[in-house]
């Protein structure tokens, strides 16, 4: 049965209340040319869809993915083939494009694919509840001690020359546990609960750790947003318990398509985001992956964890409103939407407008009909007329040496 740890619990949180996100402390984990925790900004990922074996549809892929700004790309292995024609990806990219940092998915019984693979990629992802399958068996009612201790040895025998292989090579891995296929050990164990998740990690983290290798991602993924996020805050709190730091990688699998699936996606990665939980995030949509980038950078943004694009205050508007002002943010957000770093206020009226724009570094507030006022910050510059408010913004932002042609 399922069931979902108590939230008083597992509840993780070093927040404070003044309005500052204060994310939990990790190890840093290279990635190729990005790093993933340490304290460096939330990186972004994504997954391309094309068949691995189809070497210039995949370069083609990465390419669409990184220059919208993803800044590390999976790819599917499930065979030896595929391994190896990462090579010649990975070689494609660096000659005609750039080397963009590849992690490579590996699930059944991948030791082989894996180690192939890792020659050419900069991290390998790996699901301990496929990694050695365990064939389930309609009769079983439990798993002895020995059992258990009999696949856990067969685990440790399978995923050491990995792990060797990466550590030797300064790459890094991914252990990707899905709550949709945990271990049968598992299962029988801990139930299809998050604990059971938490314990499928850290029994593939202590055998990593043994072999002093720790350039280690851990992602704790589910379709549901109230398990996913309960797996996440007790896998910090097991890790704080273990004296381990390992960076999160945050994700809502399998989260559809449309406004439900961002909205979903959404549900779960801010949440924890919020709490300081998270490293790198990944929007999964049953779309092309391109689509799932502008989620993740708007996620990052609303939480001020990164800032990639314009910040646009505007009220809902009321009775009050002197303009359009649908029409209006339309205007001024396609005459801006190609800058970074500011946040542009769009307000309706002078009795909301200044007050609620403070912390905006330039307004455009309905003054009175057929005018509005511009402002830089909570300065009133000019009041002109409103068919000229968007032509003067731009001229202001101009002025004070912020703008830059599209």
């Amino acid at each position: 049965m399922q069931t979902l740890q108590n939230p008083s619990t597992t509840a993780y949180s070093h927040n404070a209340t003044d309005g500052t996100i204060h994310r939990r402390k990790t190890r840093a984990v290279k990635v190729g040319n990005v790093t993933i925790g340490g304290g460096y900004p939330v990186v972004v990922q994504s997954m391309i869809n094309e068949d691995t074996l189809d070497v210039d549809g995949s370069v083609a892929a990465i390419r669409r993915l990184h220059e919208v700004g993803c800044e590390i790309v999976r790819v599917t292995v499930p065979s030896i083939a595929h391994a190896k024609a990462v090579a010649e990806i990975k070689e494609k990219l660096i000659k005609t494009y750039q080397d963009v940092p590849l992690v490579a998915d590996v699930h059944h019984n991948g030791m082989k694919i894996a180690l192939e693979v890792a020659k050419y990629v900069d991290k390998v992802r790996i699901n301990p509840g496929l990694y050695v399958f365990e064939k389930p068996r309609a009769d079983r009612t439990e798993f002895s001690d020995s059992e258990f201790a009999e696949i856990g040895d067969k685990i440790r025998e399978t995923l050491e020359p990995l792990v060797v292989s990466l550590r030797d090579q300064g790459k890094a891995m991914r252990i990707g546990v899905n709550h949709g296929s945990l271990a049968e050990r598992m299962l029988f164990t801990y139930g299809d609960t998050p604990e059971g998740m938490v314990e499928s990690a850290v029994e593939f983290l202590r055998i990593c750790e043994s072999l002093d290798f720790r350039n280690l991602v851990i992602s704790m993924k589910a379709s549901r947003v109230p398990v996913m996020l309960a797996a996440y805050r007790l896998m910090a709190k097991r890790m704080d318990e273990l004296g381990m730091d390992y960076p999160l990688h945050l994700g809502v699998t399998e989260a559809g398509d449309g406004e439900y699936g961002r909205i979903k996606s959404t549900a779960g990665i801010a949440t924890l985001l919020a709490e300081g939980l998270g490293d790198t995030i990944r929007v999964s949509l049953t779309e092309a992956p391109e689509k799932e980038i502008p989620v993740c950078y708007s996620i990052l943004q609303a939480l001020g964890l990164r800032k990639t694009m314009v910040e646009y205050v505007a009220c809902p508007s009321c009775g009050r409103t002197l303009f359009n002002l649908e029409e209006v943010l339309h205007k001024v957000r396609e005459a801006t939407k190609h800058l970074t770093g500011l946040d542009i206020a769009v307000m309706g009226c002078i009795v909301n407008g200044p007050g609620e724009m403070a912390d905006a570094d330039y307004g455009y507030v309905g003054r009175q009909p057929g005018f509005i006022s511009l402002y830089r910050g909570r300065e009133e510059i000019k009041k002109v007329p409103e068919d000229q408010g968007v032509e003067e913004l731009i001229a202001l932002i101009k002025s004070d040496g912020r703008w830059v042609d599209p």
